[in-house]
């Protein structure tokens, strides 16, 4: 049987077609969100820290020690070029790991170039949670903080809704009900930089926390520094620019982005309140880039 051009263009498109994973809805006993009687506290993140030799990452390292902060977000591809133990001794060890008891790290694709992420894993021990799976979750002042692995693209840990990282994921929101929730992973599901962009691996995770309500999201993987306006309540900040290097952007932006800097090393810095949040982009010194703002959760 011989098909016509248009019949073959249509098979094809059919092929690609992206099938939306269907969520299973939240239980239907699920405890009502609560407001935790907690004080204010400050953390920085950052993704895309330590290369193989000393460069941004001692500028970003001397952010953290000037900022006073309660935590400190790792978000991912903490160490080039492949997260080998040796190299976090030597590079990420005298920065950012002088902190090393604020640290919660999450990895990136680059730790994945080892086999299991075994570098990262030896470095951060009990702190990047359980070895192999890489995620867990842990209460600041009166937020629930959520830590996830989207490993090298969801290849070495699923992402998918049946796997077992997701799962955990829904049993930890409906466990935690805190009013206000952040989460954090390496590759962003919304992203306008060049290099990478949008990351549909983690549309179940992102979906997951739209559907219990969360609130922030912190990514890295692209080099740069993205602020997007809350979608259905969620809002995501892309902050590649731990000192590695810079990335630049597409000539359209993505949906819902709000403000994109692709030059300027720095950590965000957040005030996590009860009922909201501050935020504040802090560059090294020589950069005069900024981003600040306020909001509150939903």
């Amino acid at each position: 049987m011989r098909l016509t051009v248009a019949a073959v263009l249509l098979l094809v498109t059919a092929c690609k077609r992206e099938v939306t994973a269907v969520l299973l809805p939240p239980p239907k006993d699920l405890s009502p969100v609560v407001d935790v009687d907690a004080g204010e506290v400050t953390i920085a993140a950052a993704g895309d820290i330590s290369d193989s030799e000393l460069g941004g990452q001692v500028q970003t390292a001397a952010l953290i020690a000037d900022g006073g902060y309660d935590a400190v977000l790792l978000l991912g591809d903490d160490q080039y070029p492949a997260g080998s133990l040796s190299d976090y001794q030597r590079y990420f060890e005298p920065t950012w790991g002088r902190f090393f008891e604020k640290l919660h790290p999450a990895p990136g694709n680059h730790e994945y170039l080892l086999s299991n992420a075994r570098g990262y894993f030896d470095y951060f021990g009990p702190r990047a949670g359980e070895r192999g799976k890489g995620w867990y979750s842990f209460d600041l002042g009166a937020w629930h903080l959520i830590a996830l692995n989207t490993s090298n693209g969801c290849r070495a840990v699923g992402c998918g809704a049946d796997s077992e990282q997701v799962k955990w994921l829904r049993e930890d929101l409906a466990q935690h009900r805190n009013r206000c929730v952040l989460a954090y992973w390496h590759h962003p599901r919304f992203c306008s930089g060049i290099a990478h962009g949008d990351f549909e691996g983690a549309d179940v995770i992102w979906r997951t926390l739209q559907q219990y309500g969360a609130d922030v999201v912190l990514n890295g993987h692209e080099h740069l520094y993205e602020r997007f306006e809350p979608i259905l309540g969620l809002r995501e900040f892309v902050v590649g620019t731990g000192g590695v290097s810079h990335y630049s952007v597409k000539p359209l932006k993505s949906t819902h982005s709000q403000l994109v800097n692709t030059d300027s090393f720095g950590v965000l810095s957040m005030t996590l309140k009860p009922g909201g949040y501050d935020w504040r982009f802090v560059p090294v010194p020589g950069s005069t880039f900024t981003d600040t703002g306020s909001d509150t959760c939903h």
